[in-house]
């Protein structure tokens, strides 16, 4: 007789799976290189319950950080993000919210007075990797690099994601109306499987409708491109 049954590890990962991206194609040439509030309203106004539901987020959208001589634009008042075709929008949602989300196919958006379209979607399953990284974690501005990994590494026991190593990179800022808000990048490596999709599927701090404590997979800990 043959039997094979999952193994508890297993069962766990299975459970930590209800969370997915989704990704779009778009069409759009440039976005104001800061466009954290603006998209987030757009897309909260099309589905208001990507600001309540638990899981879920919306990615801010990058486009190359160098190539070919160009670099990165750095100036979030006056540049602006030129796009290629290989950007896309991505959502972390629920499984049971992709139905909902899928309606946005085939939308325009004004983003800031740019013209954003939502073409095809594609469901990416969250990687169980090692290493992951998030663009935007919410930081106090008055602290240093040390007191900053400090707080993330209570904050990730917290959750459930002991920590071997951290990595703070790029501070950014993120113009709000009436204010700043005040980010740090953050790298978490050697993870082991649950521990990554459990901190993928909760992310970390405020904010996550603005792009912020989202965390995605990485291959290694090679330096993240606009990660320092």
């Amino acid at each position: 007789m043959f039997w094979d049954e999952p193994s508890r590890d297993e069962d766990a990962l299975a459970a930590l799976r209800d969370v997915v991206d989704l990704s779009f194609r778009i069409e759009c040439p440039c976005l104001p290189l800061d466009h954290a509030h603006t998209l987030s309203s757009a897309l909260l106004d099309r589905l208001p319950w990507l600001g309540t539901e638990r899981h879920a987020g919306i990615h801010l959208i990058h486009g190359a950080e160098s190539g070919n001589g160009w670099m990165r634009p750095q100036d979030p008042e006056k540049d602006l993000l030129h796009l290629s075709r290989r950007a896309r929008l991505r959502l972390r949602v629920p499984e049971s919210r992709i139905g909902e989300a899928g309606t946005l196919v085939g939308e325009q958006l004004d983003i800031a007075g740019f013209g954003l379209g939502i073409g095809d979607m594609t469901v990416v399953p969250l990687l169980p990797l090692p290493v992951v990284f998030a663009r935007h974690v919410i930081a106090d501005p008055g602290q240093d690099e040390a007191a900053f990994l400090a707080a993330m590494a209570n904050e990730l026991q917290r959750l459930g994601a002991p920590v071997n190593k951290l990595l703070s990179g790029r501070s950014h800022v993120l113009r709000v109306p009436g204010g700043l808000v005040h980010t740090r990048s953050l790298m978490v490596a050697e993870l082991d499987p649950e521990a990554s999709l459990r901190l993928q599927r909760s992310g970390i701090g405020s904010d996550q409708a603005m792009g912020c404590g989202l965390f995605i997979g990485h291959k290694d800990i090679a330096p993240v491109p606009g990660a320092a």
